[in-house]
């Protein structure tokens, strides 16, 4: 699938098939998360990859908007070292790598909010992560039962200006 044809054919997707991604795929939608833009090339970030159901349960109970993640084949937990100023940011730009490198290998995804949640202590301590990371995102993958139509998105003319606002 060509570039231009995963950034429009991306969607949150909440159902997932009960189907394991296998690790040569996970691994190269990580590896294209680790080649995202960061502020001065600082590279901030680490990647907790979950497969295992027990762990997903836990996630998905103390996620918010997350109850979904327990029927996914595998979570990546997004994190960046917090006394990196730009770790918001880069977080973000490595997470949406990772969402459109899914789409590319035929795996559905949605972001979920992980940073300055008030779960992300717990999660935190289940995944054994060091203080010195901040949670950025959650991002549950799974081969999608359906084929969601995009819903309300504005139009090009909605949102462009030309030369000033």
């Amino acid at each position: 699938m060509d570039a231009i044809e995963v950034l429009k054919q991306r969607r949150s997707v909440r159902t997932f098939e009960d189907k394991p991604i296998p690790k040569n795929i996970l691994e190269d939608i990580i590896d294209c998360g680790r080649l995202a833009p960061s502020g001065n090339n600082a590279q901030p970030w680490h990647f907790v990859v979950v497969t295992d159901k027990e762990t997903l349960k836990f996630i998905s109970e103390k996620a918010t908007y997350g109850k979904f993640i327990k029927d996914a084949a595998a979570c990546v937990v997004v994190y960046c070292e917090k006394d990196n100023r730009h770790h918001l940011e880069d977080g973000s730009a490595a997470t949406e790598n990772i969402m459109l490198a899914a789409k590319a290998h035929g795996i559905s995804s949605c972001w979920v909010a992980g940073y300055d949640r008030s779960y992300e202590n717990d999660i935190n301590e289940r995944l054994n992560v060091p203080s010195n990371l901040r949670m950025i995102s959650i991002i549950p993958l799974g081969y999608s039962q359906d084929n969601p139509a995009p819903r309300n998105k504005k139009s090009l003319q909605d949102v462009i200006h030309w030369e000033k606002f």
